[in-house]
């Protein structure tokens, strides 16, 4: 699933594109894309609004519209949102809306498992949205201190399983998670509120680098994310432990293993990331 940098990289390559453009109609070939809309009042509603903002919050992305409606957007699984400049390109069989601009150019809504969601919805109707208004603090924001962490860690549950909640941090994902444990030194499955000051500390710095550096890098593209400009990124290929089972460890050539918490397979090496459990007990 696109996390964060992914998100994020796919609002800045759309966003110069797609702003101040009129919506001339929209075509949706999988009506199960509208979870809370009905689908003719859905296309009615967008068609003629100007979209005059952009913006993510945690893994969505919301498309300010005139009139004060937003169309959010979550890429869920495999979604990928495609800015189209010729009308002309084929359309794939995976496409599930297109929003027809008045200027000839397109923005495409591609996901070959179906899993995405369009909202078109008042900002006060954002509780009809499932997670997206219990949204806890984007980490890349000033909000997001040392100080908000350790409140955080407070609680009594294993860190991996706390990074990943969407009402703790938004945007936070697997891969990104287990990238920041990794630098942190931090077993996936030590019990937050046993980390030190001193940990936390360089946890929340890790965090936010892993974060930067994969936005820099336009994301991770592991199978099926795309910018919006149908580009793959490539964090991928910086990587220290995510997907590396069964490789040595860069800094001490551990053999990285793969395990389970929080129903995600999780990536660690057993050396640099060690958990003394009696020391929990």
């Amino acid at each position: 699933m696109p996390e964060l940098p992914e998100v994020e990289t796919v609002c800045r390559t759309i966003r110069s594109v797609v702003l101040n453009k009129q919506i001339a109609s929209c075509q949706v070939n999988y009506p199960r894309l509208l979870p809370k809309n009905d689908l003719d009042q859905f296309v009615r509603d967008i068609q003629g609004r100007v979209i005059v903002d952009l913006k993510r919050r945690g893994k969505y992305i919301i498309f300010d519209l005139d009139s004060d409606l937003q169309l959010i957007v979550h890429l869920r699984m495999t979604g990928q949102l495609l800015f189209c400049p010729d009308s002309n390109e084929s359309v794939t069989k995976h496409t599930s809306a297109i929003l027809y601009f008045t200027d000839g150019s397109q923005l495409r809504f591609v996901d070959q498992r179906k899993f995405g969601t369009f909202y078109l919805l008042r900002p006060e109707q954002w509780h009809r949205v499932t997670g997206l208004h219990t949204l806890g603090v984007e980490p890349l924001a000033k909000e997001f201190t040392v100080e908000k962490l350790k409140e955080l860690v407070k609680r009594p549950r294993n860190i991996k399983s706390l990074l990943l909640d969407q009402k703790c941090i938004a945007g936070l994902g697997n891969i990104y998670v287990d990238e920041s444990l990794f630098r942190t030194g931090i077993h996936p499955q030590r019990q937050a509120n046993s980390l030190t000051d001193t940990e936390i500390t360089k946890l929340h710095v890790n965090i936010i680098q892993v974060l930067q550096e994969a936005i820099a890098s336009q994301g991770t593209t592991i199978k099926d994310y795309r910018t919006g400009s149908g580009d793959t990124g490539y964090f991928q290929n910086k990587l220290l432990v995510y997907g590396k089972a069964g490789e040595p460890c860069v800094n001490c050539n551990q053999i990285i293993e793969k395990i389970r918490v929080a129903g995600r397979g999780t990536h660690y090496c057993p050396n640099c990331q060690r958990w003394d459990q009696e020391c929990e007990a």
